[in-house]
């Protein structure tokens, strides 16, 4: 994994590179303390690990971390993790404010999601359990200062199942959401773009309060008898130091016989040796626990100005640590540490022996770092199953080709404990690990489970093609270390090339359109419905001689891809290293390949579709704005790219035998229905307004039309007559947006119109007239809830940027305002956007 560096640019913090170990780079990026002295984190940062240890510490839990905002918009990202190694959970680092998670949720919502154990994750948001299906609570906070909200708070802890998350643990969570909000807001007031665009930033929790290491010092005339004892050795000896005598036998008196004979003899060799005495030992104290002494003594010479010989000492109260550590030396199993950012704190004898390496040169290290056999993708689900569950977790791992390991993980509340001791392995293909060993616990088996469930959830999210290759991407890929992926899809005989990653640019560019009569394994997979594996690129070569090959050595699996018993395409899954395919893994493959076939053969449907939707609202809308005296109209549609769907919105500008009328709607939901509602009250609009009708009943008639029409579906609308000549203007809504207007001055308001409910639910419905005048030079606009809605955001902000962007157009064109104001709204919208700009010309004044 790589290191962090820290950056700023244009007043916005963000961060590159896995964040364990702060690197120099980082380090760099410090600034002076509190005092002056030393370096601490930037204001940002160390508002974020204030926040993870706090919510940790308020709810009793184990780790903690924080989403922040991103540059992209609707995308969150993983800021600040503390209590668990970043690097195993990536998969989750990246989280779009729409997808069926409790971080999303809290987003959205702006309310607290509480999950007390796996049974509620499950109930409320299965798809969390797929990706984690382990036993643990966990808390979603919005963090939010003023009216923005620039993330969520999120803490991990036991299970208490049966038992919801209490008021009080609540309230903690909050408060320190709130005060995070706070520095959030300030930090933004000044400049600084609360983003995070970059790696989370790992956070050490502080570990359970233990027992401080106690000192104590004493010195002994060994001619005399008298000791002199410090306040520190008394409090360890258990005694008054107001009340200790001095004396060697007091002293004597709170050790054990058998200790006390041991310091004797090393004061006799003290007082009667001529060189320097020094020794280590280690005493039981009144208490029971054991105690470190260091002692040095010599026989003091006469002419150096004193009589007597002395033994001076430091008595050490560690606790039990330095006895664990030898106990465990003593054993033959390999015996290790790691703390919850995985970094090894402790390894045994046995384990220097097994590993190859001296503790010096694991201590301190990621072990996956120092053991990268034990990195392997096929393990990840291990370590987050006894990080997250606390329950013991037992597998086997390869070292090399036939050096097959056992590990047992024991967790805890400040990490991990582990032993591995050598395993013969329970079948012979080699993969990475084995597939059902070791199953023993509920974690276990809840593991081996994840990436396929994980990946059936999320490929019924997927809508398009583009989609489902993605989902392929972010989970198939890992679950089996893979890195390269290449999806062909059939058409008229023909494979063409629909998705690839990791292969070199250009390389399968000679694989598309190939006839299903080509020699390729590729073509082969899907014709003869049967998976293929090449554990190497020799065996490939072998198979098929003369097949173009990339810079990769490793394996190669061909999948086809069948729904139905209709053949899809082929997918190639590719690998860095030679491997082999356990009979597990090849029916787990197999199995996964069904599936995303599946949702191929739905997103080929959607996209058909889609493509029908999209002619029939071309068709719909107006291609071209009628031309009037007086008025200049200007209008833009774009397109929303949430699961690139048809939405329902239109426009219209019609001239009526009283003036010119400015209309725009949007159809609740997406697609050819809604396009085509969408078709039939543009039509009754249109027919109402050519007809002679006022506004009031435009909108009353449209109602009645949808309601007797009966789609099943509801419609917002605004209607504006205008008098292009006087600027008379007269208003209704049905459940849409407010228009803003332009004064000629350069002032913009939000217009207050009373207006009515949606149009499709009531059809007694009144919808009442506002009129209004528009002076010349004046801008009225209209628009759809696309332009100003975004997820995490208060409505009225997003309305109000706009009022802010139409203020600040100046002499510029119509076309260039309705541009200008497009160009503000989200790049990532993810609904629909219809704009309709009416402007009195200046000309015009009296």
């Amino acid at each position: 994994m790589r290191g962090t560096t820290a950056g700023a640019h244009a007043g916005c913090v963000t961060w590159h590179g896995a964040a364990r170990h702060p690197p120099p780079s980082e380090r760099g990026a410090m600034t002076g303390g509190p005092n002056g002295g030393g370096r601490v984190p930037d204001e940002l940062n160390l508002a974020l690990a204030r926040a993870v240890v706090g919510a940790v510490e308020a709810v009793g839990g184990y780790a903690a971390g924080v989403y922040l905002r991103s540059r992209t918009p609707g995308l969150l990202r993983l800021a600040v993790l503390g209590g668990l190694p970043c690097q195993l959970f990536r998969p989750w680092w990246r989280m779009h404010v729409n997808r069926p998670f409790p971080v999303a949720e809290a987003y959205r919502s702006g309310r607290i999601v509480l999950l007390a154990d796996a049974e509620a994750a499950m109930r409320q948001f299965p798809q969390l359990m797929a990706g984690l299906p382990f036993p643990f609570g966990s808390l979603y906070v919005p963090v939010a200062g003023g009216r923005e909200t620039y993330g969520v708070l999120t803490a991990l802890r036991p299970a208490t199942p049966g038992h919801p998350v209490d008021t009080a643990d609540r309230n903690r969570m909050q408060n320190i959401a709130r005060r995070l909000g706070t520095a959030l807001a300030e930090l933004d007031a000044d400049g600084t773009r609360v983003e995070w665009d970059g790696e989370p930033l790992s956070v050490q929790m502080p570990a359970l309060t233990t027992p401080p290491v106690r000192f104590g010092h004493f010195d002994w005339d060994l001619d005399s008898g008298i000791v002199a004892a410090d306040e520190g050795l008394c409090v360890i000896l258990g005694t008054d130091p107001a009340v200790f005598p001095g004396t060697i036998e007091a002293l004597a008196a709170r050790l054990a016989p058998e200790d006390m004979y041991g310091l004797w003899a090393v004061a006799r060799e003290a007082s009667q040796s001529g060189r320097p005495v020094a020794r280590r030992m280690r005493l039981r104290g009144p208490d029971g626990q054991p105690h470190l002494l260091e002692v040095s003594g010599r026989r003091t010479d006469p002419t150096e100005g004193s009589r007597g010989s002395h033994l001076t000492g430091f008595l050490v109260d560690l606790g039990t640590g330095p006895i664990v550590a030898e106990a465990t030396d003593r054993l033959p199993r390999a015996i290790l540490s790691i703390d919850r950012l995985g970094r090894v704190t402790y390894v045994n004898h046995s384990a220097e022996t097994l590993f190859g390496h001296p503790r010096t040169a694991l201590a301190g290290q990621v072990l996956w770092d120092v053991l990268p056999w034990l990195g392997h993708p096929a393990h990840e689900d291990y370590f987050r199953a006894a990080l997250l569950s606390h329950e013991p977790v037992h597998f086997l791992a390869r070292r090399g080709v036939e050096d097959w390991l056992s590990v047992s993980l024991y967790p805890g509340h400040d990490g991990l404990s582990a032993t591995v001791t050598p395993a013969e392995p329970t079948y012979t293909p080699g993969s990475v690990a084995t597939p059902g060993a070791g199953l023993g616990s509920t974690a276990d088996r809840a593991a081996a489970l994840y990436r396929p469930v994980a990946l059936a959830i999320a490929l019924t999210e997927a809508v398009t093609a583009r989609q489902v290759s993605a989902v392929v991407t972010d989970e198939l890929l890992p679950a089996f270390g893979g890195r390269q992926l290449a999806i062909y899809l059939l058409k008229e005989r023909h494979l063409y090339l629909a998705w690839e990653t990791g292969f070199p640019q250009g390389f399968l560019n000679r694989f598309d359109g190939v006839a299903l009569d080509a020699r390729l394994p590729g073509v082969e997979t899907l014709t003869s419905g049967r998976p293929i594996f090449f554990e190497s690129m020799e065996q490939l070569a072998a198979a098929y001689p003369g097949i173009p090959m990339d810079a990769h050595v490793g394996a190669r699996a061909f999948l086809p891809l069948i729904a139905s018993g209709r053949p899809v395409g082929s997918c190639i899954l590719g690998f860095d290293r030679p491997r082999g395919f356990s009979p597990e893994e090849r029916t787990v493959l197999t199995a996964l390949a069904g599936l995303i076939a599946q949702a191929l053969k739905r997103a080929q449907r959607y996209d058909t579709e889609a493509a029908l939707a999209r002619g029939l609202q071309d068709a719909l809308l107006p291609h071209r704005l009628p031309v009037v005296p007086h008025i200049d109209t200007v209008a833009r549609y774009l397109a929303g790219t949430q699961d690139m769907d048809i939405g329902g919105d239109w426009y219209d500008v019609i001239e009526t035998g009283r003036g010119l009328a400015l209309v725009i709607g949007d159809v609740q939901g997406h697609g050819v229905s809604a396009a085509a509602t969408m078709g039939q009250l543009r039509s009754a609009v249109r027919a109402f307004a050519l007809s002679g009708h006022d506004p009031r009943e435009v909108m009353s008639g449209t109602n009645r039309l949808l309601i007797d029409l009966d789609p099943g579906q509801f419609a917002s609308c605004c209607y504006i007559a205008l008098d292009p000549e006087s600027g008379a203007t007269q208003a209704v809504r049905a459940g849409h947006p407010q228009p803003l207007l332009r004064h000629p001055d350069g002032r913009t308001e939000v217009l207050d119109l009373p207006g009515g409910v949606v149009l499709g639910v009531d059809g007694d419905a009144d919808y009442p007239v506002t009129e209004l005048w528009l002076e010349p030079g004046a801008i009225l606009a209209l628009f759809t809830d696309g332009l100003v809605e975004r997820a995490g955001v208060d409505i009225d902000l997003g309305i109000e940027q706009v009022r802010g962007a139409l203020a600040e157009v100046g002499s510029s064109s119509l076309a260039d305002t309705a541009d200008r104001l497009i160009r503000e709204a989200a790049p990532d919208r993810p609904d629909d956007i219809v704009l309709l700009l009416a402007a009195r010309r200046p000309s015009d004044r009296p």
